[in-house]
């Protein structure tokens, strides 16, 4: 739906979050971020005088960026339209440019376009916006939690301002607390129960400094202290939404930074640190394949030919959660994620893969030799192919030394063993039989 038209409609439906309802409708009711909200900065400016420019608001999940844009879409007399770029694509940006055109050419009304998770578009993405950018068709509103410098188009950068927004600190999240408490027609003010300064913070932190978050365990604890006939709310209550509503966003930042956190302890040898984030996960709703194909993922590219017994292990677990599912699923995955913690490391498959591809890819017409092809044939055989092939196994160890490569890369080496756990032997072996040439 076009989010100026939406606007314009009840959005304080008591079936809505709290943290819907309980959003600023004007400037004014909006906490935080003063840096770029006072009366006399260019953004209140241009908002006033609806002389927008395309920007990105760049900032920690709840501080406010999509609460800005639809105050925006309040002050603009420009179709405001919404999306998110983590179930947007190419497809449906072209119908909103041609959309947009039309309105223009026709109606001489203009356009902005609001992306939410605007990071998550890929650089094809991006870039299919900068043509309607520079002819005027669009303005771009972006919303990013992550670095804009890395993870958006410099072209578009470079015609947008970029409003970095700041963590909402202890004083505004009281101040969104309080607001919430005492409003009677959006918030919690018809309900009569009573909550101390030490349960406000606890709430805070466990919220993560998240605005949106703060409000909706708010009103999940408030509505079952009520329903119990309970008129105290406490921070065991606190506790309670916190294991019974789901605030991980699959789709979120939390997620990936879960996960993250969670390979890196793994790929660190740190398995306190690893089973702790499994927990986490867990505890949160995370797909527990998910986590099952991470852990083959890492046992394929950090632990490798240290211990090959890894992979073995990762796909075990993948099996097994999917054939007895949860929770005891997670007894596997947390075998696995210790078994890999634990275990020698080496990155060399992995190195070793990325650095033939880079090859391949500048290589392709090369040649296989000639003694290496295949003959079933008398002609193949008349064109030299397999001449000069000798059989390993006819040889002392398995192994006679002879050219595998194309001779035009014959000097490359594309694997460097590591000398941890079972590849110390792969390393003294390939030594050995090679003179050294894997040193």
């Amino acid at each position: 739906m076009n989010l100026f038209e939406n606007n314009k409609k009840n959005i304080t439906k008591s079936s809505s979050p709290l943290s819907n309802r309980m959003r600023p409708v004007v400037f004014e009711e909006y906490i935080g971020q003063n840096h770029i909200m006072s009366e006399d900065s260019i953004f209140r400016i241009s908002i006033e005088k609806d002389m927008i420019p395309s920007m990105i608001f760049w900032g920690p999940p709840g501080s406010g960026k999509t609460t800005l844009a639809r105050l925006i879409s309040q002050k603009t007399q420009s179709r405001f339209i919404q999306i998110s770029a983590i179930n947007s694509n190419v497809s449906e940006l072209r119908k909103i440019i041609i959309e947009s055109e039309r309105q223009l050419g026709e109606y001489s009304i203009k356009t902005i376009l609001f992306i939410d998770e605007i990071h998550r578009f890929s650089k094809s993405q991006q870039d299919s916006l900068l043509s309607a950018m520079e002819e005027g068709i669009i303005t771009l509103i972006g919303a990013t939690t992550e670095n804009p410098s890395f993870t958006i188009n410099n072209p578009i950068l470079s015609r947008s301002r970029v409003f970095a927004l700041k963590p909402l600190s202890k004083d505004n999240l009281l101040s969104i607390i309080e607001r919430a408490i005492k409003d009677e027609t959006k918030g919690l003010g018809k309900y009569k129960f009573s909550v101390n300064d030490n349960v406000k913070e606890y709430l805070i932190n466990v919220s993560k400094g998240d605005a949106r978050i703060v409000l909706d365990l708010l009103e999940f604890s408030v509505q079952k202290i009520i329903s119990d006939n309970q008129k105290d709310l406490l921070i065991s209550d606190i506790n309670n939404a916190v294991k019974n509503t789901n605030i991980y966003d699959r789709n979120g930042d939390e997620h990936y930074d879960s996960i993250s956190a969670f390979i890196k302890s793994i790929r660190g040898s740190d398995p306190n640190a690893a089973i702790y984030y499994l927990s986490k996960m867990i505890d949160s709703g995370e797909d527990p394949l998910f986590i099952a194909r991470r852990l083959v993922i890492s046992a394929a590219e950090d632990i490798g030919l240290a211990n090959p017994n890894a992979l073995a292990v990762a796909i075990a677990a993948q099996q097994s959660v999917t054939f007895i599912g949860m929770p005891e699923g997670k007894i596997p995955l947390a075998e696995a994620t210790i078994f890999l913690a634990s275990s020698e490391k080496s990155n060399s498959a992995y190195e070793a893969i990325n650095k033939a591809e880079k090859i391949v890819s500048k290589n392709r017409h090369l040649k296989i030799p000639k003694h290496l092809r295949n003959a079933p044939t008398e002609f193949m055989k008349t064109q030299g192919n397999s001449l000069g092939y000798k059989y390993p196994h006819n040889y002392k160890n398995n192994f006679i030394e002879m050219e595998y490569l194309p001779k035009e890369i014959s000097n490359e080496k594309f694997y460097s063993p590591n000398k941890e756990g079972i590849e110390k032997r792969i390393y003294e072996r390939l030594n050995n039989l090679w003179k050294n040439k894997f040193e």
